[in-house]
């Protein structure tokens, strides 16, 4: 008898954890004014390692992910240059609540995994397990390949890509004195199992991101 109450009280915990994941987060526009002018802020970037585990609000995630790679123009080219406009720029966003997907059309957070996987994201595990968001740059070679891209290109393009992602996020940390730091110490293999990525997905780094 006791087991049974015992297994219903676990799978009713599970269940509110479950619930507790927003399958789509619906994001506020992003503001586009604001903040340090650009040589300040440029001045200023820097890596901070110590990222309290204050929560980022919805506005704070919105403007961050368009810093990194959002929807910038009509015509929909994004923030930062990809080669031949391929795009091919994925943000993940690993939180406490779960794996988001930044759907940069529709300025959304889409559920990937309703589980924290931020201990996977970087040797420095406290850090990343600490930080509200783990943000994740994947470049999915794939559309790079659909048109045609050389292999040796797509080696140079891919971790090029997100390094412009990773330099606009420094810059928007530095413009809006949040704390940041770009990770290459990490198991990405395991990562992108983690994660359940597809097989054309390449991950080079990840970067915590919050509030000192």
């Amino acid at each position: 008898m006791k087991k049974s109450i015992l297994l219903t009280v676990l799978c009713g915990v599970l269940a509110v954890s479950a619930a507790a994941a927003e399958k789509v987060i619906k994001l506020p526009a992003p503001e586009k004014t604001g903040g340090k002018p650009f040589n300040q802020a440029l001045s200023e970037r820097k890596t901070i390692r110590n990222i309290s585990a204050k929560p980022l609000s919805e506005q704070e995630l919105s403007n961050l992910l368009y810093a990194a790679a959002g929807v910038s123009r009509a015509d929909g080219k994004l923030t930062i240059p990809t080669a031949r406009n391929v795009q091919d720029i994925v943000l993940y966003a690993a939180t406490k609540d779960g794996l988001y997907r930044y759907d940069s059309a529709k300025n959304e957070l889409i559920l990937e995994q309703p589980r924290d996987i931020r201990e996977f994201c970087g040797f420095q595990v406290k850090m990343h397990t600490t930080a509200p968001v783990v943000l994740i740059p994947v470049s999915d070679s794939s559309k790079m390949k659909a048109m045609k891209f050389p292999e040796d290109r797509i080696a140079v393009y891919a971790p090029m890509h997100i390094g412009f992602a990773v330099q606009n996020v420094y810059l928007h940390a530095a413009s809006g004195d949040f704390a940041t730091v770009v990770c290459g110490a990490l198991d990405t293999k395991k990562l992108a199992e983690e994660m359940k990525l597809p097989a054309d997905s390449l991950v080079y780094v990840t970067m915590p991101f919050g509030k000192e």
